[in-house]
């Protein structure tokens, strides 16, 4: 071949924007455009491996090349090359040494090679844009995203976020709650997977960081850092506990949370499918604590046995059914806000208790 083939000036100015726009390392497409060409060369025209290409990375054109080993004797004209016409060419070659010749391409080699080059780039700008996205997302759990839905596919809720579609699957959605195409919804970012598709995004509306962030969002204190949260315990569809106090002794955590008529934990509320919140004050005090978490019942004492971390809490005997609640939810979900076992016994009930003692 007489001197270089061109490639297409507008592949190497391609790449050249490449590199400015999205970051995609020039070195590294002309090396995968190289690797591609002496695969497509070696499918199409030569089954023999020693072919080899070469690309001038400063004007676009390259070379292809056939190696051949030195031997003593020559028994496959295609792969070796004798010592003795080695010679002919460099008199420093010896035995086991390796003679690169430049060849001309085979026909329609120079639409191949264009053809390769656009489908390596396509290919480069693809897995760019998937590891951006990827990295965009990558460490934001918890993270609350606003988006539209898109559509249902077996029971899994499709996410516009923008850039990317978020998966909902069922046990993240809210028991009873209906998705309509076009919904903006919020969520938070349960996880994300780098996959052979690029990033996935799995969400979540049931998941109790969804209230956490409701309220990071709705009420400024908290935002602020003035009322923190301390835990929170969520049957997502039903009812939320959620557990604040105030690091400013003037500012008031229920009042803050709750906000003026209302209208900061309504918003919360409206988000998540009017499921019930109860906002109580936390306490280090463990007994006063576990006390505060069992409202809206009225607690008469709470005895804490601080080495197991259970307790019992003594409520009037027409309380009993509030403090446990329906299903025994209250008591549970008291229980997954303080991290205590918790009885429920009605005063009668203590009453026996301390008579069978006497």
């Amino acid at each position: 071949m007489e001197g270089f083939v061109k490639m297409n000036k507008d592949i190497l100015n391609a790449l050249r924007e490449l590199e400015k726009e999205k970051g995609i390392d020039q070195e590294v497409v002309l090396e995968a455009i190289r690797t591609a060409l002496e695969t497509g060369y070696k499918k199409n025209f030569g089954k023999a491996t020693n072919f080899s290409v070469e690309i001038d990375k400063e004007n676009g054109e390259y070379k292809l090349y056939q190696a051949k080993t030195v031997v003593e004797s020559v028994e496959n004209n295609n792969l070796e090359i004798s010592l003795e016409e080695a010679k002919t060419i460099d008199s420093k070659y010896e035995l086991g040494d390796i003679v690169k010749f430049e060849i001309k391409p085979k026909k329609d080699f120079g639409r191949i090679a264009a053809q390769t080059a656009r489908q390596v780039i396509l290919q480069k700008i693809r897995e760019a844009e998937r590891e951006s996205i990827f990295n965009e997302f990558y460490g934001r759990e918890s993270d609350i995203l606003t988006g539209v839905v898109q559509r249902e596919n077996k029971g899994n809720i499709f996410v516009d976020l923008g850039k990317i579609e978020g998966i909902l699957t069922v046990n993240e959605q809210i028991p009873g709650e209906v998705y309509r195409p076009g919904d903006r919804i919020k969520t938070v970012i349960l996880e994300v997977k780098n996959t052979s598709k690029g990033a996935s995004i799995l969400l979540s509306r049931s998941h109790p960081n969804l209230v956490k962030r409701l309220f990071e969002l709705e009420v400024p204190e908290i935002h602020d850092g003035i009322i923190e949260i301390y835990s929170i315990a969520r049957e997502a569809g039903s009812r939320t506990k959620i557990a604040v106090f105030s690091h400013d002794p003037n500012v008031e955590p229920i009042g803050s949370c709750v906000g003026n008529k209302g209208i900061r934990v309504k918003n919360i509320i409206d988000e998540i499918n009017q499921e019930k919140i109860d906002i109580i004050v936390y306490e280090k005090d463990p007994e006063k604590f576990i006390a505060n978490s069992l409202g809206p019942a009225k607690i008469i004492k709470v005895r804490a046995n601080e080495k197991e971390k259970t307790a019992v809490a003594v409520v009037p005997d027409n309380q009993l059914s509030l403090a446990i609640g329906k299903e025994g939810q209250n008591v549970r979900l008291a229980a997954k806000l303080t991290g205590w076992k918790i009885d429920i016994i009605s005063e009668s009930q203590e009453s026996e208790q301390t008579g069978e003692e006497v």
